[in-house]
């Protein structure tokens, strides 16, 4: 007999017998089963008989009861007294023109201090463009490499600045009142004074890799409210032959990032007097992703931006790409310019010299204020 035909007749030897013995376990099983379950509803109705009927009392909660004092903060209204050095830099409204920002001159990076300012600006209902200026571009080997030389005149480098820059956008995102519609395009500033670094290109590309890291972190944390951009105070008077500047631009705009650069400088005595047109016209919407916020502290100022945007649309069919302009007045300071409502009507008075560079008003206004708050309180 072959192993399969003697293991098919092992089995069928094991079946017939264990059947009875199968059944026979079963019925024991049953037995016990219906012995557990008398047992249980004896002993139920035992207890039932024998044991108080329990009453279940509802207890309203200590804080129900007395509810706890919870502290608001008070509304922060868009003026402060004229007493304060700081009374310029609230978000105001410009009467038939943009809301006014505050934008500061840095002067630390301190995460705590940058996270204070920033709720400190959504307290206050800030909407707008909003530029915080670290200062120039340095170069620091043993120090993180590329960053910026602040105005406290202290490296720091581009990590730290991103970081100060999460910190103002969690502080504005966190304070901002839930019901209001303030939101801000918050941009990372430097200038193109006495760049100290090896590569004004690299620079550039840095500074637009940082950007990116920036708006992909509002993207993450759900800060809807603020949105990423860069900036640069350009000045043809700190870099006479352009070449500088030219490289900044061109290495932020290699990235391709789908990040703004707005350019918040001068033009210090206009086309022709330090750069030429082409030049001009390059930094101030020239380079794809460049927007200009110019400076705009008297009417020399604004006539000079109306004319490179005239020249513009004659020579290149354009105007230049205004996205606002900037101030620097403070109520205690009677050197400082222009307030923003006088440099508003200035400049788009001037732009209505030609009808395609004719404006009804300007996206954007903000006023930098020097130097910016170095505590948490906000004071100075």
């Amino acid at each position: 007999m072959g192993r399969t035909a003697h293991a098919a007749a092992k089995s069928r030897c094991y079946g017939r017998a264990a059947f009875p013995l199968e059944i026979g376990v079963i019925l024991r099983k049953c037995w016990y089963a219906c012995a557990l379950v008398g047992v249980a509803l004896t002993s139920s109705g035992l207890t039932a008989a024998l044991l108080p009927r329990e009453r279940v009392v509802v207890v309203a909660s200590a804080a129900a009861e007395k509810p706890r004092h919870v502290v608001l903060p008070k509304r922060v209204s868009g003026s402060t007294p004229r007493r304060r050095p700081h009374a310029s830099l609230a978000a105001t409204h410009i009467r038939h023109g943009p809301t006014v920002t505050p934008s500061l001159y840095e002067r630390t990076t301190s995460p705590s201090i940058l996270r204070a300012q920033g709720c400190r600006s959504g307290k206050a209902r800030t909407s707008g463009l909003v530029f915080l200026d670290f200062g120039k571009l340095a170069y620091r080997p043993r120090r993180g490499g590329y960053g910026t030389v602040t105005f406290a005149n202290s490296f720091s480098n581009n990590r730290s600045i991103r970081w100060a820059m999460r910190s103002y956008a969690r502080g504005y995102s966190e304070c901002v009142p839930k019901h209001s519609r303030a939101e801000i395009v918050l941009a990372m500033g430097t200038s193109n004074f006495d760049q100290d670094v090896p590569s004004t290109y690299a620079a550039g590309r840095l500074w637009a890799r940082e950007t990116v890291r920036f708006g992909a972190y509002l993207r993450i944390h759900h800060f809807d409210r603020v949105t990423a951009a860069a900036g640069d105070d350009v000045e043809p008077a700190w870099d006479r032959g352009f070449r500088r500047t030219y490289d900044f631009f061109r290495g932020f705009g290699s990235v391709h990032s789908g990040y703004l650069l707005y350019n918040y400088g001068s033009l210090d005595g206009g086309v022709g007097h330090i750069w030429k047109l082409r030049q001009a016209y390059y930094v101030a919407g020239g380079m794809h992703a460049a927007r200009a916020v110019p400076e705009i502290y008297n009417h020399a100022m604004a006539m000079q931006w109306a004319e490179l945007s005239r020249l513009s649309v004659r020579r290149y069919g354009k105007p230049i790409k205004l996205a606002g302009l900037m101030t620097q007045h403070h109520h205690h300071c009677h050197m400082c310019g222009f307030t923003a409502a006088e440099a508003h009507r200035a400049l788009v008075r001037e732009l209505a010299k030609h009808p395609k560079t004719k404006v009804r008003m300007l996206a954007a206004a903000t006023n930098i204020g020097s130097p910016a708050p170095v505590s948490t309180t906000g004071r100075p």
